[in-house]
């Protein structure tokens, strides 16, 4: 019966890491013209490929669940509680979000906006025109954890510590010995539990805080909820707005004319920032499990099938987009790309990644006349992730 699912074969790749370290997008375009769900046999899971079907399945809680897993390598695991936000369900998810919710509300995120435009700026100020530079670990790289460092009240001189531990966290990001990472984050557990637990006698004005003296149904957050929400506030915190920062001026670079109208238009900007979250799709996917059987474009789908939803597929798709869906266009109007997820579970952190992306995009603009791919561009071989090992790039003089 397996063999008669659709798209086995093209479904075949669509975990492969050596697909993901090129270009996935003729793939993608295929399953969406002939098999936009399509039926992985190796592992046992639905590729979901078009924005129609990805929305519904991301909005669909009840027949669509987190909790059996949101990654490939999840299939097949049951979870006692859940490891992350990311793993839970209404009404459970609810609760959740509200309480790291103020963390990230409009008015904290406006207020970070001289920190992030600092850092920006003090690290766009260290590229030299002419020369040969990796964006990745000069600038996507700390930018993003120095912001998140100081909002989880992380000293800046462990920001590094903490891009060891994020990186331990994404499956595919390195090849480190399972060993490592098992050790790299458990100690990212002991450190940001303890820290948060030292801010019940001395509370600040820092999201530690917040959790720290959260409640949740009456009681305090116990270890296991503390780590829940830190691991994921640190990881999801860096990882996309890293990946759409070294990916987003990789695109830019290819693109000179792009470039070009966004230092001729900086009103442009934000309407580019949004461009390039659908072009780079910093989260590539996650998975959600059918809690009973109901049927996506026509193809039946049995209580217990885990189905993959390939955003980074939904955000190329020409039935959305139009014809030009491969085309990168900063001025697109309008994008209703799902870069950040969609329904109950859109990103917590989409404004300030959007922040970040528009501060970083203005200091470079302002600096710069232009850019060029001048070397090495390598993506790691992530499913879960966009993310870029290298991108060496030269900056003109402005």
């Amino acid at each position: 019966m397996a063999g008669a699912r659709p798209g086995v074969e093209l479904a075949a790749r669509v975990v492969d890491p050596a697909l993901y370290e090129s270009d996935p997008h003729p793939l993608f375009a295929a399953l969406r013209a002939e098999a936009p769900v399509a039926w992985n046999e190796e592992r046992g899971f639905w590729a979901v490929t078009t924005h129609e079907e990805v929305t519904r399945v991301e909005g669909d809680h009840e027949t669509f669940c987190a909790s059996r897993g949101i990654l490939v390598d999840e299939i097949g695991t049951t979870y006692p509680s859940p490891p992350t936000i990311l793993h839970s369900d209404p009404p459970a998810h609810t609760r959740y979000r509200r309480l790291v919710q103020p963390g990230f509300k409009p008015s904290v995120v406006k207020a970070l906006d001289p920190v992030v435009r600092a850092r920006a700026e003090a690290l766009v100020s260290r590229l030299e025109p002419g020369e040969v530079l990796d964006v990745v670990p000069l600038l996507a790289v700390p930018l993003p954890l120095l912001v998140i460092s100081e909002m989880l009240g992380v000293p800046e001189e462990d920001w590094e510590r903490c891009y060891e531990w994020s990186e331990a966290v994404v499956p595919g990001a390195v090849d480190w010995p399972e060993e490592r990472k098992q050790a790299l984050m458990a100690e990212m557990v002991d450190y940001l539990v303890g820290a948060t637990k030292a801010r019940r006698a001395e509370p600040r004005h820092d999201v530690l805080s917040e959790l720290a003296l959260a409640e949740l149904d009456g009681e305090q957050l116990s270890d296991a909820e503390l780590a829940m929400f830190l691991v994921q506030l640190l990881v999801a915190g860096n990882e996309t707005t890293r990946n759409l920062i070294a990916a987003g001026l990789v695109a830019l670079a290819e693109r000179p004319d792009q470039y070009a109208r966004l230092r001729e238009d900086p009103t442009l900007v934000p309407s580019g920032v949004e461009e390039l979250l659908r072009w780079t799709s910093p989260v590539l996917s996650f998975m959600r499990t059918a809690t009973r059987p109901t049927e996506l474009r026509g193809v039946p789908i049995a209580e217990g099938d885990p189905l993959l939803m390939l955003f980074v597929s939904a955000n190329r798709d020409e039935t959305v987009f139009g014809p030009d869906a491969g085309l990168l266009d900063v001025g697109r109007r309008p994008n209703p790309h799902i870069a950040f997820g969609f329904g109950n579970h859109f990103c917590l952190g989409a404004a300030l990644a959007r922040l970040e992306g528009r501060v970083v995009l203005e200091a470079i603009l302002g600096r710069f006349a232009g850019l060029e791919v001048a070397g090495a561009v390598e993506r790691t071989g992530s499913h879960v992730v966009a993310g870029m090992r290298k991108a060496e790039l030269r900056f003109g003089a402005a």
